[in-house]
């Protein structure tokens, strides 16, 4: 029998992410050898990546970083929690973030063909599935560029890393500026606009909106004549609801977003918002 502890597989699962059965092969294939289990390990997960290409990976993390005027955000994804939280996991995510950041790219298949440590990102996220037995995908990207940018990562579980996270971006200076982008950050995490402003929804959105409440309206017997109201009234209700600075701010929900910027000296000028699988 292979010469090894309860204590190594616990080991050697935090250090790969991978799962009790294959750790415990791994070790016993390897005679208790953590380092070889390890190349074990890895080995036969680059044989199995093939297997994983079709599987479902909705599990994962959000992480982001601003350097200076501009904020870049990733979404990595992985199949199952445990490997969400994993070290080795996390890791990785932060080297996609890395050279997300270092290629200035805008679109995952520029950041896939960035040649990180003399090989593309994509070979790197081959390699982190074979190491935690697990696809892995890089989703999504995000550049944000402001005045003032905040990134804001919200953990909706404490054992996991974080599942929300937001870019935000304004026009304005001084701590009260600051502050103000940090707090709608927040919001938009809460609160998960669709638009920026009411000139970024698209026209045939706004028009199947006003068609939807003057149909409405008229189903419900209002008067001819107080129609126009009605509809602009709802229509009004559609952009407070998804629309960032017309959406009542989460920390008083008297003013609106814009107002609180405006308040503050600053304007809203864009936003990313990634929630894991979503």
């Amino acid at each position: 029998m292979a010469n090894f502890t309860a204590a190594d597989i616990k080991a050697l699962r935090e250090r790969t992410g991978a799962g009790m059965m294959d750790v415990k092969k791994a070790l016993d294939e390897a005679n208790g050898d953590a380092d070889k289990a390890l190349e074990l390990i890895r080995i036969k997960g680059l044989k199995g990546a093939t297997k994983r290409e079709g599987r479902s990976t909705a599990e994962g993390l959000v992480a982001a970083r601003v350097d200076g005027t501009v904020g870049v955000m990733v979404e990595v994804n992985c199949e199952t929690d445990f490997v969400a939280k994993a070290g080795p996991f996390i890791d990785f995510s932060n080297k996609v973030l890395a050279a997300a950041i270092e290629s200035g790219a805008a679109d995952v298949a520029t950041l896939l063909a960035f040649e990180l440590e003399g090989k593309p990102v994509s070979e790197h996220v081959i390699e982190a599935g074979a190491l935690l037995g697990e696809k892995v995908d890089v989703r999504r990207i995000a550049r944000v560029e402001g005045q003032i940018v905040d990134a804001y990562l919200h953990k909706t579980s404490k054992d996991l890393p974080a599942q929300v996270g937001v870019l935000f971006a304004v026009e304005g200076s001084g701590d009260g500026a600051v502050e103000a982008a940090h707090d709608v950050a927040v919001h938009i995490a809460a609160y998960s606009p669709t638009y920026l402003t009411r000139e970024d929804v698209p026209a045939e959105l706004v028009e199947s909106e006003r068609r939807i409440a003057d149909e409405t309206a008229r189903a419900e017997g209002k008067p001819e004549q107080a129609l126009a109201k009605i509809v602009e009234g709802r229509l009004t209700g559609f952009f407070k609801e998804g629309v960032l600075v017309d959406q009542a701010f989460a920390k008083d929900a008297k003013k609106s977003v814009a107002t609180v910027l405006a308040d503050a000296g600053a304007k809203a000028t864009a936003f990313a918002r990634f929630r894991v699988g979503a």
